[in-house]
């Protein structure tokens, strides 16, 4: 019997928080111990952190990622499990590694072969790729050791692994980033590769936020026939253990001949001979999971953005702007489920053309999430600045100069806010408004995260909806749903005078940036012409205001940040 005792530690590590990582990692060395577990794997690159970015140009960063690798081989000796974990192996040259570790020392390292260098990836900046395959030999059981990108290659690694060198067991260590329906496309993917090559397969993903990007674990176990045993949860930290019954695989070979006719490059490897896994008085059954639906998938994805940012750069609160909108009243629900309400601030700043009603849902959503909230008037202030700048307007016209003059100001109040009192400004602009420049540099653009800067304007009430659902009650006031959308800085203003409509424009961005569709294509899915031509040129033209945002939580397959790459100066016109 061919069984083996795997242990998963999706675990939350923080960028260059070597100290914090390491414990992460004792404590998991210890519940995999406890468990009798034969193997345990950690995320991908899990004692740095992921990514390290241009850390990896400093020297000490990388000597003390090193330090932290041989505190942990020592930490282990007397330990029976043999544990993977991710590092970077740095003694010639820069790999993205895995450690194999068992009592008191590094029995093997393999260096990731697939590096990838697309989306928000630049691997090919930072290390050398590795040349050789590693196969852990646990008694008759054959294990192949891999990283992230190593099992998202159509062919090799695995390949080789399988059909050269007969593993009954791929274990992969991943930081897989996050974008919405990701979880799922991901588990039908490793359950179908498990299934093309008979093999059963481990693998272990981050989780946590790290700058723009997000990882959500989902953790997975295939077995060979394709079948997710087990489940990681989605956005949480989780130590999870499974007994693997490899004896299926030579079940489904006989079942399923396939791979007798398959060929392979047969890629260099070298064997790694373990001890054999010992007898287990008790089983670790299948847990297979759940799926979320999207709107909560998203709105997690965002609490858990949020929560370590926040967190994790050392602030305790934040502040937020409250208009009585859709955008401002998501964010601060967002802020309120990451963070308590005892550390969300919200600020009302009514000007002359703040109607009652928003004024009422801005101060109705406060009491429902429970946060205190601030009114601080910039009636005044705007009308100093129009006097100071009497003189210089005077031949002019009022225009949106003094709609942003207005914005500003409320931008102004909270970094003072900030810098009194240490919050952090969460600023409310969502993808539609950031993709056409509907919203003010220096205004509701200032702060330091935007926290829905990836969600379409459609989503946002989407969500919304689905929130007060799931608490039963109308958190978010129903009159919110219900008004036209406005910036309320004229008489009677509303987004659809310089805006299609949100249910055309963000299909058409969605089709634009998502998807790489030319206007011509787009026309065809019965979208109109002006209005495709129209959305394109305000996407172009704010290039510049996109540059100077804050950083914002990737939710989609393409974000404007690490992978919106787009010249300000740039004449080329779609055809």
């Amino acid at each position: 019997m061919k069984k083996l005792r795997v242990t998963l530690a999706q675990l939350n590590p923080t960028l260059g928080d070597f100290r914090g990582n390491l414990e992460k990692a004792r404590e998991a060395l210890e519940i995999a111990e406890q468990r009798e577990s034969d193997l345990l794997l950690f995320p991908e690159l899990f004692l740095s952190g992921y990514p390290p970015e241009d850390l990896m140009l400093k020297l000490s960063f990388l000597k003390e990622n090193q330090a932290t690798l041989e505190k942990l081989v020592s930490y282990s000796e007397g330990k029976q499990v043999a544990m993977v974990v991710g590092f970077i192996d740095c003694r010639e040259d820069a790999h993205n590694s895995a450690a194999v570790i068992q009592n008191g020392k590094v029995l093997g390292i393999y260096h990731k072969i697939s590096l990838p260098n697309y989306g928000v990836f630049d691997e090919h900046r930072y290390f050398k790729p590795g040349q050789e395959m590693l196969v852990l030999k646990m008694g008759e059981i054959k294990i192949g050791v891999t990283i992230c990108e190593d099992i998202w290659n159509p062919v090799e690694p695995l390949a080789s692994l399988t059909l050269g060198c007969g593993v009954h067991l791929v274990a992969n260590i991943s930081a897989s980033p996050y974008y919405v329906g990701k979880p799922l496309l991901r588990e039908k993917y490793l359950s179908m590769k498990a299934y093309d090559y008979h093999v059963a397969i481990a693998y272990c993903n981050m989780v946590g936020g790290q700058d723009e990007l997000l990882f959500d674990g989902t953790s997975l176990v295939s077995n060979p026939n394709g079948k997710v045993v087990l489940k990681g949860g989605t956005f949480e930290e989780e130590i999870t253990t499974i007994d693997i019954d490899l004896d299926e695989n030579l079940r489904i070979n006989l079942l399923d001949p396939r791979r007798r006719y398959m060929s392979t490059q047969n890629l260099p490897f070298k064997f790694l001979e373990l001890p054999p896994p010992k007898p287990k008085k008790e089983r670790y059954p299948e847990k297979p999971g759940s799926h979320m639906e999207r709107e909560e998938e998203i709105f997690k994805a965002l609490v858990t953005g949020v929560r370590d940012y926040v967190k994790k750069n050392g602030f305790k609160k934040v502040v937020v702007g409250l208009s009585g909108g859709m955008d401002s009243s998501l964010v601060a629900t967002i802020a309120t489920e990451a963070l308590g309400s005892e550390n969300v601030k919200g600020v009302l700043m009514p000007s002359p053309y703040t109607s009652r009603e928003s004024l009422e849902d801005a101060y109705q959503l406060a009491q429902n999430l429970n946060i205190e909230a601030l009114t601080i008037s910039i009636n005044k202030v705007f009308e100093s600045y129009l006097k100071a700048l009497e003189e210089v307007f005077r031949q002019t016209n009022p225009d949106i100069t003094e709609e942003n003059l207005q914005a500003r100001i409320r931008g102004n109040y909270l970094m003072a806010l900030s810098n009194k009192f240490g919050w952090l400004v969460l600023t409310t602009g969502n993808k539609s408004e950031m993709a056409t420049g509907y919203a003010t540099l220096y205004g509701d653009m200032a702060g330091g995260l935007a926290v829905i800067k990836d969600v379409y304007k459609t989503d946002v009430y989407r969500i919304g909806r689905w929130y007060n659902q799931k608490k039963g009650a109308p958190i978010i006031p129903q009159r919110v749903f219900e008004k036209a959308p406005s910036a309320e800085l004229r008489p009677n203003q509303t987004d659809q005078e310089k805006l299609p409509p949100y249910e055309v424009l963000d299909e058409i961005l969605r089709y634009y940036i998502e998807e790489n569709l030319d206007p011509g294509e787009i026309a065809d899915k019965g979208f109109a012409m002006e209005t495709i031509l129209q959305t394109i040129d305000m996407l172009r033209k704010n290039e510049y205001k996109r540059k100077q945002a804050p950083v914002g939580i990737k939710i989609s397959t393409r974000a404007f940040g690490k992978d919106w790459r787009m010249p300000i100066t740039n004449r080329f016109r779609e055809p």
